[in-house]
């Protein structure tokens, strides 16, 4: 099935110079990135989009990290894209990560891990809206 999600290249993935590597990735995997932008989210931004972890010990560590550097927010479209980009990332912790997945290869912590993907197409639809308008998104 045809589908969206979201991903963001983490400040950690930006400072790094991984743009490029994760978008070559990205196209290799068959997915098609159909938006793309460099922003820095403001810390009221980034605890809006963490909001779903309000309430868990990490929400303020993760919404300082997100909100303290750029980060590239991108839609990727395709066949089970968010199955494929979830599988391309790897396990949120990179030492469960199985080998030549991104955050295998360049994570250096379980917050720091490079990259950031919609877990499901709810999650997706909210995430993809909440950084594009329809204007933004190639079709």
């Amino acid at each position: 099935m045809k589908e969206r999600t979201l991903a963001i290249i983490k400040p950690d993935g930006v400072a790094k110079n991984l743009i490029g590597e994760v978008a070559k990735r990205v196209e290799m995997e068959g997915l098609k990135i159909v938006a793309m932008k460099l922003i820095r989210m403001t810390k009221n931004q980034a605890k809006g989009f963490y909001k779903v972890h309000e309430e868990k010990p990490f929400y303020e560590s993760v919404t300082d990290f997100m909100s303290g550097d750029p980060s590239v927010i991108m839609v990727l479209e395709g066949e089970d894209a968010i199955r494929k980009y979830r599988r391309l990332m790897g396990a949120t912790n990179y030492k469960e990560a199985e080998e030549g997945t991104i955050r295998r290869d360049f994570a250096t912590d379980i917050e720091k891990n490079v990259v950031h993907g919609s877990d499901s197409a709810e999650n997706a639809a909210f995430e993809v809206g909440y950084f594009f308008n329809s204007l933004e998104i190639m079709v």
